[in-house]
């Protein structure tokens, strides 16, 4: 019987749970200690400065960072942002689609819905890109592959925020090349959600009696708002038969979030998640042999917070936040006594930040404590402590420049000592004209897999690998405008003794080493453009991303080694999308062109047609619409034309 939900067979003694104890015990303290002197002292901030900023223009959103908080129109980074509206109009199905249509971010599936898919930014690794859902580290220790795998159906995202470019002194470690923020959704009024779908690329499954492949979902959403607070509750049920032979899948997801207040100025927060997905894995690691595969993957996600405004000038925000992951490969499905491999992963951070505001400018500390343990059948009992400390001030004080620096000090129990500073430069040209500068570092620490992982002949991992560091410079301008956003922007990055997996022979296992450097230059730029005024009933809106990489390695290839992940990454990107709105008839069609170095060219293209039946809407998207033959991730084909039907209504 496979321990589909047996979150961990294998106990852990008391003196693996002897520094997770302590951490957690730690910041419960200040969690009470906050409380009692918030109980205290008379309130400063109202309950509408508590309360959902969904109805807040993009740019005049705040960033989601721990610290220091700034609007979008006042980001000195490159940051890209899908709000809400645009997550309700884009014809896709799952966080891995939405962002896909994201510049600068390389989506790369081994199964679409949802099933398994790697991210990353501007040219970097899926291991390099930090996933944070509402400002919390939700990375996983045992592989990148599995960062997306995330309880929250799309119904409960109110945003996604990119930042590119390495963010230690934000985030801290593992944000080398950039972070994504999934900010879920803060409810404004009771209301009940059902939203339902069903898709067929109306191709049989010949293994199946001819059935037509397809897929179907449902989410429903609750919210509640009232005295005690507000809460949401969401659930999701997604299945199908897949595209091709081995894809089927089932993925079942539930998600609360809460917010208690307490006094005027004070709240506690809470969160909590479930996904168990389940798929068909033909090709997705070790093609041709794995057409039997199949993978099971489930996490589990909580955490409890408290922000108080202690007075005028002083907040504090302590969290503790757990993620357990749950991994099962089974090469053969049929046969789960030959090659199956089972992962345990447990991660406990706790976290303190404070923001002081004086007449020179807003200082953000910060104080974080990490724990990560993992049980594996083949790479083996291991766990490590991570702690950081963050100290960063931002200041508008100098005429029509905003500065940001700080700098991030981070012990880990297996590399050390490392600091990591930053320093962010905005220069207001004039009312819509800004100049901006960046220049950042960060660092990767390796994943277990990269250590230790023994699934020879295949795969070793090699437990003398150092971590990666890389330096980040970047220039641009932007320009804000009623209907025009758009900015330009030029980047730098030196990556030291960067990972990549190698073999020097086809019959020798894939193993990670350290390379001295990886160098990438890029050009960015995004914009959009309201055609029409935000006038009456009609509204039409362009919008287009183009990222141009040239990377630069020394050099695996040169060294005589064959490259598992280097030869992937991208060289041009161009993402367009137009939406054209009018009564209760919304269209969208979305465009995406992807050029790798190694792999042949490609352009998607998709559509979402939408009507409002008050209330209820009917939607029918169309993926893939020229019906194109592409990969995204190793030589797995992706689907061709997919048509999906969907109804959602709110009472």
């Amino acid at each position: 019987m496979p321990a589909r939900y047996d979150f961990c067979k294998k106990r852990m003694n008391m003196k693996q749970l002897l520094p997770i104890t302590r951490i957690t015990a730690t910041v419960l303290t200040v969690l009470w200690s906050t409380y009692a002197a918030a109980q205290s002292q008379t309130g400063v901030q109202s309950r509408a400065q508590l309360s959902d900023t969904s109805a807040i223009p993009l740019n005049e959103v705040v960033i989601t960072e721990n610290r220091l908080q700034l609007p979008f129109a006042k980001q000195n980074r490159n940051i890209q942002i899908i709000d809400r509206k645009q997550i309700e109009a884009l014809p896709a199905r799952s966080l891995n689609e939405l962002l896909s249509h994201v510049a600068g971010v390389d989506l790369r599936q081994r199964g679409p819905f949802g099933a398994q898919a790697d991210v990353s930014i501007d040219g970097g690794s899926f291991e390099q890109t930090l996933i944070l859902v509402n400002g919390m580290k939700v990375l996983d220790a045992q592989t990148g592959h599995n960062s997306l795998n995330l309880p929250i159906p799309t119904d409960a995202i109110e945003r996604i925020e990119i930042i590119r470019g390495p963010a230690a002194r934000i985030y801290g470690i593992n944000s080398l090349t950039g972070a994504i923020n999934i900010v879920t959704r803060k409810p404004e009024q009771s209301e009940v959600i059902a939203h339902a779908y069903t898709g067929t690329g109306f191709k049989k499954d010949t293994a199946n009696n001819d059935a037509l492949f397809n897929g179907r979902g449902i989410q429903l959403g609750g919210t509640l708002t009232g005295s005690l607070g507000s809460h949401s509750l969401y659930g999701s049920h997604e299945s199908g038969n897949g595209y091709r032979y081995n894809t089927a899948f089932r993925n079942d997801k539930a998600f609360y979030q809460g917010e208690i207040p307490v006094g005027t100025a004070s709240a506690f927060s809470l969160m909590g998640g479930y996904v168990s997905n389940d798929f068909g894995a033909n090709g997705f690691y070790a093609a041709p042999g794995d057409k039997e595969s199949q993978e099971i993957v489930q996490t589990v996600l909580a955490a409890i917070g408290y922000r108080s405004q202690l007075s005028n000038r002083f907040s504090l925000s302590p969290r503790v936040s757990y993620r357990y992951a749950y991994d099962d490969y089974r090469y053969f499905r049929h046969d789960l006594g030959r090659a199956r491999s089972q992962h345990h992963g447990h991660a406990i951070n706790s976290e303190i930040n404070g923001t002081l505001q004086t007449t020179a400018g807003d200082i953000g500390v910060g104080l974080e404590m990490r724990n990560e343990i993992i049980r594996s059948t083949n790479i083996g009992n291991h766990d490590r402590a991570n702690y950081g400390v963050y100290a960063e001030f931002k200041t508008e004080r100098i005429d029509r420049l905003l500065l940001n620096a700080g700098a991030y000090l981070n012990y880990n129990s297996d590399y050390g000592w490392q600091i990591f500073p930053g320093i962010d430069l905005g220069y207001q040209l004039s009312e819509r004209w800004k100049l901006v500068a960046h220049t950042g570092t960060g660092q990767r620490i390796p994943s277990f897999t990269d250590l230790y992982l023994d699934q020879r002949p295949g795969n070793m991992g090699n437990p003398s690998l150092l971590s990666e560091r890389a330096w980040h410079a970047e220039g641009g301008i932007k320009y804000l405008a009623n209907r025009v956003m758009a900015q330009a922007s030029y980047f730098y990055r030196n990556m030291n003794d960067f990972i990549d997996w190698v073999r020097t022979s086809p019959d020798d296992p894939w193993q990670p080493h350290n390379f001295q450097r990886n160098r990438t230059q890029g050009i960015t730029f995004s914009g959009s453009y309201r055609v029409i005024p935000e006038q009456g009933e009609t509204g039409l809106v362009a919008g287009l991303s183009y990222t141009w990489l040239s990377p630069h390695f020394e050099d695996s290839q040169a060294a005589g080694f064959l490259s598992k992940y280097v030869i992937e990454s991208l060289r041009h990107q161009l993402v367009a999308n137009l939406q054209l709105s009018t009564g209760d008839l919304s269209v969208t069609a979305a465009a995406r062109f992807n050029e790798r170095i190694s792999y042949k060219s490609y352009f998607v293209g998709d559509i979402r047609i939408a009507y409002g039946f008050k209330p209820v809407d009917v939607y029918l998207d169309v993926q893939n619409i020229f019906d194109v033959t592409y990969i995204e991730a190793a030589a797995i084909p992706m689907p061709g034309r997919w048509l999906s039907l969907g109804l959602k209504h709110r009472i």
